[in-house]
């Protein structure tokens, strides 16, 4: 039987925004899953930066070895101001069109997408995202590769901060990543038994956070973990716990920062992002002008990158978030 040809000779991939582990191991499910196929498959160092100034590698098999175990991304990654400029994307319209790229896989979050689209509307340039942010704050899908070993990497850190803190009789409060989503710290503070977890999406009293203490410290517990996201409506770690000061409670703090970010992708996330890699490719080989791939309900699918910016999807991570926040309060 004789091999249907690709209707690609040629496609892309770059990694843009925040790292997050596991973006290694998607890149790496692109690369050969698209050999597999026939297709020649291309590494663009740096992000849209990277595109923008034509730093485009051929990759082979043997390019993306021993990777899936590596955290951060090899390719690199960045921020680019003059892509978010239409002069910007034209020029990087041009690059993929001289490079003969006829499709690009883009790994990364929602200002990433954001970017892929308008490159696809602006200039029909066919894309296809694979979301990659430990926020795990994008529209449309269950999941984002980096999440479970940021939220590992946190609970690991915050089962030690407690035996300091219950060895002393101390409120800790740790702050996690998340300036506009609250994901890590609602996982992570369900994860380590917290007895308050501050998010941006809700809005936490000072007031409340000194009576639960209190009641705590009346039936006897001397310690507690209290967990921000670093973006909380009540600020960050070091505010809270000056506002705690003033109602009598001296709280030690631990920033995490950006070691949430690093090390070593969980089992989980290598498996996500390597079906989302594998998936993304034959999103492109398929025909598909342009879309994002996202696990719903431990499926993987592919959605439109006009519904994933669009609000029509946000009930699905609202409903996820009350769910949490009905269990924390138990």
């Amino acid at each position: 039987m004789t091999q249907k040809k690709p209707k690609m000779k040629r496609i892309a991939v770059l990694t843009s925004g925040g790292d997050a582990p596991g973006m290694n191991a998607a890149i790496r499910a692109v690369v050969r899953s698209g050999i597999a196929a026939g297709t020649e498959v291309c590494g663009i160092w740096s992000g849209y930066e990277g595109l923008l100034e034509g730093n485009v590698l051929q990759l082979s098999a043997s390019s993306v070895a021993n990777t899936i175990q590596r955290g951060g991304t090899w390719l690199k990654t960045s921020r680019s101001d003059e892509f978010r400029t239409k002069a910007g994307r034209k020029k990087a319209a041009h690059v993929l069109d001289h490079a003969g790229i006829e499709g690009l896989v883009v790994i990364g979050g929602d200002g990433s997408y954001r970017g892929a689209l308008a490159l696809h509307e602006e200039h029909g340039v066919r894309v296809v995202g694979v979301p990659g942010t430990i926020d795990n704050d994008i529209r449309g899908t269950d999941d984002t590769i980096g999440f479970d070993t940021a939220i590992n990497t946190a609970v690991e850190m915050i089962d030690r901060i407690r035996d300091t803190a219950s060895s002393h009789n101390r409120i800790f409060i740790v702050e996690v990543m998340g300036r506009a989503s609250g994901n890590i710290a609602l996982a992570v503070g369900l994860s380590c038994g917290a007895e308050f977890v501050m998010i941006p999406e809700v809005k936490t009293k000072i007031q409340d956070i000194h009576v639960g203490l209190q009641r705590s410290i009346a039936r006897g517990k001397l310690s507690s973990i209290l967990v921000a996201a670093e973006g909380s409506a009540l600020g960050g770690a070091n505010e809270i716990a000056a506002k705690l000061k003033v109602l009598g409670h001296d709280a030690k703090v631990a920033i995490l920062g950006h070691t949430q970010r690093g090390g070593s992708p969980t089992a989980h996330d290598r498996i996500l992002a390597s079906r989302m890699g594998q998936l993304a490719v034959e999103s492109l080989l398929s025909g598909k002008p342009e879309g994002m791939i996202a696990s719903v309900k431990g499926e993987m699918k592919h959605l439109s990158l006009l519904a994933v910016n669009s609000k029509t999807t946000t009930a699905q991570a609202a409903k996820r978030m009350e769910d949490l926040v009905r269990i924390l309060a138990i």
